[in-house]
């Protein structure tokens, strides 16, 4: 399958000269940072009173001109740049790619009506949201309540225009993917709750914005049951199939494997965490079983005690350089008591919430984000589709481990288990996900699939979480194997250095080097921390 064929195709049928003319020739980088703010403005759909228009026309015309923005790319020649910025490019071919397959392959606007959730009470701990999603987010996590008259106004912007991207919306929706449907249909009465309690959070807030939330939860209210109404008419698969999650990983996430290569590894590393285990709670069996955080207080506490024992053991054993901003961007996460029942995760934080605050790497991720901006244009701000996933998900995962060998948890071995039942339950959850992109499993299949196989019973059937994941990663394909493909990738780096290195290696400079280069594609990283293009890199990056 060539690399823009959908592109290529309407680059063909263009009849006007800006599309059919050919770009310059160029060696320079500055070029490429101009094509990128400009392709980024390009990437944005055009918007109508404040409503993106997704639309069959709009949505044609933005395919249609999509094929100059690849054009203009493939005449900036990169060969000769140094590797930071030869990876800059790739991102951006990257970045296009995904473009591409939204309008060849995932259509969201036409297939996926979670697309169109636009209120988020929470906030994400990725660089941006994961999933596709409708531009206009409000982030209703940024505010501080009582709100402002500027804030509210704010708010406002976002929130006056669902009724109207709603009522587009239901002239977008064509799709046939059943459980796209169907899942979309519930995370849509989701936003009606998460707008009831925004409601209450601002009272009579100044201007309309009172008024716009009524009738944006009104709006939401009246889109779901329409999407009810319709999921029994939905018959087809959701999945986009092996050959297409083939080019996706390799054109647009740059993860150099296939949907088979991926069944393979998790396979094996379920089977490589299920044996750990085993052999852990052997070693453990006289041990006591680890108190479960059971208060408020208690709580308060445990998790605070927490973070001031994992940043001193980073600070103490020379693994990385830590900043000012880490210890209180990862204390401002560490949530509230919940009395239950309890979900997966926090099964894991109530035995010791020590384990995933290493897995909180996300959190000095963002704030370094906030504190200390990559001087590169490209690398500033989050990369589009997800990209980032492997470098982001598959570190976080990939410390979680790594901390764990340094010595972390030999005060409190059992929390040994712990690790090895999130390494199970990320290759569980992701074999899932294979499933479903291949169109051998329904969403349900996959969630029981994904409890069946994580140990303990903790990702249970009875919870939310394991379907929230599974539709998660069937709107967004190579996010539920990111975690453990991005781990392996980022260990082959690490592995890379030592051996360069030799006996002066140091984790410290590799992490400070890590930490530099931004949220990279994993597969990227490897190249750029090494020096060294691996075979398996290269064949994905020249893969037509």
């Amino acid at each position: 399958m060539p690399r823009y064929p959908f592109a290529i195709a309407l680059a063909c049928a263009a009849t006007t000269s800006s599309l059919a003319q050919a770009p310059s020739k160029s060696t320079r980088y500055s070029d490429l940072t101009t094509l990128f703010a400009d392709w980024r403005a390009f990437q944005r759909p055009v918007s109508k009173e404040g409503v993106p228009d997704y639309s069959v026309d709009a949505m044609a015309r933005q395919a249609r001109a999509l094929g100059a923005y690849q054009r203009r790319l493939a005449a900036i020649d990169h060969r000769a740049w140094p590797i930071d910025q030869q990876v800059d490019w790739y991102i951006v071919r990257a970045e296009m790619s995904g473009l591409e397959f939204d309008h060849r392959v995932l259509r969201p606007w036409a297939n996926n009506p979670a697309f169109y959730v636009t209120v988020f009470g929470d906030r994400s701990d990725q660089p941006a949201r994961e999933g596709p999603f409708a531009i206009g987010a409000v982030e209703v996590w940024r505010y501080s309540f009582p709100l402002t008259t500027a804030a509210a106004a704010q708010m406002d912007s976002g929130i006056r225009v669902i009724p109207a991207l709603l009522r587009q919306a239901q002239r977008n929706l064509t799709g046939n993917g059943r459980d796209l449907w169907t899942y979309g249909a519930k995370v849509m009465h989701a936003q009606s709750s998460e707008l009831a309690k925004l409601a209450e959070r601002i009272g009579t807030a100044p201007g309309s914005l009172s008024a716009d939330v009524q009738r944006a939860q009104s709006a939401t209210d009246a889109f779901a049951h329409w999407l009810d109404e319709q999921a029994p008419t939905k018959k087809g698969h959701s999945g986009i199939g092996v050959a297409n999650y083939d080019w996706y990983l390799t054109h647009v996430q740059l993860v150099p494997l296939t949907w088979r290569d991926e069944k393979t590894l998790m396979e094996s590393e379920l089977a490589r965490a299920w044996a750990l285990l085993a052999m852990e709670e052997r070693r453990n069996a006289g041990l006591p079983e680890q108190t479960l955080v059971a208060s408020a207080d208690e709580h308060t506490r445990r998790f605070n005690d927490a973070v001031t024992e994992y940043m001193a053991y980073l600070a103490s054993h020379d693994l990385m350089t830590v900043k000012p901003y880490m210890e209180p961007a990862l204390r401002a996460q560490i949530g509230t008591f919940s009395a239950g029942p309890r979900e997966f995760f926090t099964e894991v934080d109530y035995r010791d919430p020590e384990v995933m605050r290493t897995h909180g790497y996300h959190w000095f991720d963002l704030a370094r984000m906030d504190s200390e901006p990559n001087p590169d244009p490209i690398r500033r701000g989050a990369l589009l589709y997800n990209i980032f996933n492997t470098r982001t998900e598959g570190f976080a995962t990939a410390w979680e481990e790594l901390m764990m060998q340094a010595g972390m948890f030999d005060a409190h071995p059992r929390s040994r288990e712990l690790i090895y039942i999130l390494v199970a339950e990320r290759a569980a959850r992701a074999l899932g996900e294979l499933g479903m992109q291949s169109n051998a499993y329904t969403l349900e299949q996959a969630a029981t699939f994904a409890s069946a196989n994580t140990p303990r019973g903790w990702l249970s059937l009875q919870g939310e979480l394991v379907r929230f994941e599974q539709h998660l990663y069937l709107q967004q394909p190579g996010y539920g194997t990111c975690y453990l493909i991005g781990k392996m990738q980022l260990e082959m780096a690490i592995a890379a250095r030592r051996k360069k290195e030799g006996d002066a290696f140091s984790m410290r400079r590799f992490m400070d080097d890590f930490n530099a280069a931004g949220l990279v594609p994993a597969s990227l990283l490897r190249w750029e921390l090494t020096g060294v293009m691996a075979e398996d890199v290269k064949k994905m990056l020249d893969a037509p």
